[in-house]
């Protein structure tokens, strides 16, 4: 593929495409990661947020967990902290193939590479990702099964309000 046929494609479609190349022997992440996308996505809808920024997220939670086949191959184990070091360097190589701006591949790759470490989160776009990502390990959390600890979890845990919104509504309000 050249530079011309990569520069027509979205930054989303071209990510989308590598991450599902990447994932290709592993379905849950793409379908983790495409509900992971979808849930950014509502939280964004509930904030005033301009699209160059709705794109870094975006961009972000196709990403977020790239690395997880890296550190399978590397540490014998996608536990998120092989995630966070070996996820920035690769999706930093696909943001460069498309020539995206340098200080928002940082960006990207600085949440990505601390994704698993609430004490990093300093901005809304690491927010999103956050609770974005976090919808969706909740689903298969033990917590599910401790409905006095659940109500606390989710208030301690979920940084946006439309984050702790949905959360409510999946896991509280439906039991």
């Amino acid at each position: 593929m050249n530079q011309q046929d990569l520069k027509m494609r979205t930054p989303r479609v071209f990510a989308i495409e590598k991450m599902n190349e990447i994932f290709r022997d592993i379905p849950y992440g793409i379908e983790h990661t495409m509900k992971v996308l979808s849930n950014a996505e509502l939280i964004m809808e509930s904030l005033e947020i301009n699209d160059e920024l709705k794109e870094l997220i975006s961009l972000t939670a196709i990403l977020h967990d790239i690395g997880a086949v890296e550190a399978q191959k590397k540490y014998n184990s996608m536990e998120g902290k092989y995630q966070e070091i070996e996820g920035p360097l690769i999706a930093r190589e696909i943001l460069l193939q498309i020539d995206y701006q340098q200080s928002k591949i940082n960006r990207i790759c600085y949440i990505i590479g601390n994704h698993h470490s609430p004490s990093k989160i300093d901005g809304i776009d690491f927010e999103i990702q956050w609770d974005a990502d976090l919808l969706e390990n909740l689903a298969a959390d033990e917590i599910l099964n401790h409905s006095d600890k659940l109500v606390e979890y989710i208030e301690n845990n979920f940084k946006t309000e439309k984050g702790k919104v949905l959360a409510y509504e999946r896991f509280v309000n439906n039991s």
